[in-house]
């Protein structure tokens, strides 16, 4: 479930109200399918309500499997609202707008190019920081939350144990805390996935806490919209949004910065502008540099120093060297066992090493080759083909009517594993023993 799902799974009353925000709306927009897009921007001035035929026949007469997803799309976001309304036999079903949601694009797209808040002015002495440094600091943020996610399975803040704990990333046991299936599936996936469903649960925790999840989702979705660079004083924000800016400073999305004076600001990353960049894409903000080759004899060259990155490698390649920035191993069936142990499936490892790939080789086709794609596949379907069962073996019952009993209770109930008639053997799923053993007494207590 991404974000705008989260969204659309809210209450009608409490996303209604967060169509109340210029930027949510904008942001809403952005994540919609392209002919959603085109939908809300004909009925944006649009005041009554639009025939569903009508709608329909805005899509090419091939399109119908795209018109009714994007229909679907927006009524789930609650942007669209359908009216039902019986003229003689027949039902009409018409469209419209969500008022809320129609006034505030409207007032975005007609006025458009005013920022969320007016960026301060530095004070004597501070020093406005580049892109190349805001980058190097979200980066480094984020792979330090990724690193103790690998590490140690927690964090050494609480509140992003506790969203990594509500995401299904981490859980604790009587060792302490561990990386769960879900993690290193986590690990594999882009950063703008990553992202959201960080984000999301962040949201629900704080709900949980007892935080207004409104005030919350509005300023997280306007940070989208800042200028990223730009300094934005700290003394206009809200309790609820000045906690939230040193908690997502955690995650690279800001960068607080104080004065000489005890003033403070934030500064927006690329991390938090490509939160609205594009949701309809997953766009991640910035280019990320590849840095993997792999040949057709399995072997790996991993140009980095990033620990995370090593941390990753080391869940489907052996590491046989690391240098100060390269790291050289192999893809074996024993290293992508490791990985399959851990959860993650073959295609998450194929495409890792395809969006990571060295430029040198990143417009070739295919990145990867083909037979390390396929091997690794096959080493997965292998691993697949057997399914372990718990199980309980049945010998030497006294009678073949017995017998026969048995296995057709045992059928019935979808527990038969295997049978030998002959020898009148059977094999039966464990949790059925108990059922099994009582059905073998009363059987033989009618026999006698």
């Amino acid at each position: 479930m991404d974000f705008m799902d989260y969204l659309a799974s809210l209450p009608a009353g409490k996303l209604d109200g967060l169509y109340e925000s210029l930027w949510t709306c904008q942001a809403v927009l952005r994540s919609l399918p392209p002919l959603g897009k085109l939908y809300v921007l004909r009925l944006l001035h649009v005041e009554q309500a639009v025939g569903g035929k009508s709608l329909s026949d805005w899509a090419k007469p091939d399109a119908g499997s795209k018109h009714a997803f994007a229909v679907e799309r927006l009524q789930r976001m609650r942007v669209l609202l359908e009216t039902r309304e019986r003229t003689g036999k027949k039902e009409v079903v018409s469209y419209l707008l969500n008022p809320a949601f129609q006034t505030n694009l409207r007032q975005a797209l007609c006025v458009g190019g005013l920022p969320p808040r007016e960026p301060a002015s530095l004070k004597a002495g501070a020093r406005q920081l580049s892109f190349s440094e805001l980058d190097a600091y979200a980066d480094r943020k984020w792979e330090s939350i990724l690193l103790e996610l690998v590490a140690s399975g927690s964090s050494s803040h609480s509140i992003i144990t506790e969203t990594f704990t509500r995401a299904g990333l981490i859980s604790s046991n009587e060792n302490g805390w561990q990386i769960t299936e879900l993690g290193f599936q986590f690990l594999l996936a882009d950063k703008s996935t990553q992202l959201w469903a960080v984000l999301r649960e962040y949201v629900a925790a704080a709900e949980d806490r007892g935080m207004d999840t409104s005030s919350l989702i509005c300023f997280l979705l306007e940070l989208g919209f800042l200028v990223v660079g730009q300094p934005y004083d700290t003394g206009g924000l809200t309790a609820v949004e000045l906690k939230m800016v040193e908690e997502l400073a955690l995650l690279g999305l800001v960068k607080i910065q104080k004065g000489s004076r005890g003033e403070s600001w934030f500064v927006g990353t690329r991390l938090a502008a490509s939160l609205c960049a594009s949701l309809s894409e997953s766009s991640t903000g910035h280019t990320v540099e590849g840095f993997m080759l792999v040949e057709t004899n399995f072997r790996v060259y991993a140009y980095t120093s990033s620990k995370l990155h090593l941390e990753i490698l080391k869940l489907f390649v052996r590491v046989e060297y690391q240098l100060p920035n390269l790291v050289v191993g192999g893809i074996s069936r024993e290293s992508v066992n490791h990985a399959f142990a851990c959860g993650i499936a073959a295609d998450q490892i194929i495409s890792y090493i395809r969006k990571h790939a060295h430029p040198k080789i990143a417009h070739r086709t295919p990145i990867l080759p083909e037979t390390v794609a396929d091997q690794i596949r096959l080493w997965e379907h292998d691993r697949n083909r057997v399914k372990t069962t718990p199980a309980v073996y049945y010998e030497n019952l006294p009678s073949k009517e017995m017998y026969d009993a048995v296995v057709r209770h045992v059928r019935t109930l979808g527990g038969l594993l295997w049978e030998h008639a002959g020898h009148r053997r059977l094999v039966v799923r464990a949790d059925l023993h108990e059922e099994v053993r009582n059905f073998m007494r009363k059987y033989a207590s009618r026999a006698q």
